[in-house]
């Protein structure tokens, strides 16, 4: 994908499964919905949750967001980085505020839905991918031939 193909990509995805390193060394995978903070993924979590211990531990992580369910369908980005720690309350809550538009689905914010992500995001942080690496592929521009 062009860099302009991967932008729109993941402005228009959800979710993304999130790589973090476990103390033993195994990756920890999980799926997670995703925001915005410019044009980097940011995801928001509760302060104890096995991701955050493992991302204080080693800030190194890999994110894949992928579509498609038939094999020429498939197209997906794997943004390799490291996570930013972002623990001051006004920052994590438009975090908070662009992960629930995005999975809501929800364009236009309201009083009250920024009053229910202030009040859940009281026990969370958030993480800003800074990405080192970025792989992408679509399947879709694929030429496909058969032979008769």
């Amino acid at each position: 994908m062009s860099d302009d193909e991967v932008t729109s990509f993941l402005g228009e995805s959800r979710k993304l499964q999130l790589g973090t390193i476990n103390s033993d060394g195994t990756p920890h995978l999980v799926t997670m919905f995703y925001g915005l903070s410019g044009t980097d993924l940011a995801f928001w979590t509760y302060n104890k949750a096995q991701k955050t211990i493992n991302i204080a531990r080693d800030h190194r992580v890999t994110c894949l967001i992928e579509a498609g369910d038939d094999y020429a369908e498939l197209r997906g980005v794997m943004v390799y980085g490291a996570a930013r720690l972002v623990d001051d309350p006004s920052e994590v809550l438009e975090i908070g505020m662009s992960v629930t538009r995005r999975m809501a689905g929800i364009t236009d914010v309201d009083d009250q839905l920024r009053e229910y992500v202030a009040h859940t995001g009281r026990k969370r942080v958030a993480f800003v991918i800074e990405p080192r690496r970025v792989v992408s592929w679509d399947h879709r521009k694929l030429s496909v031939t058969t032979s008769a």
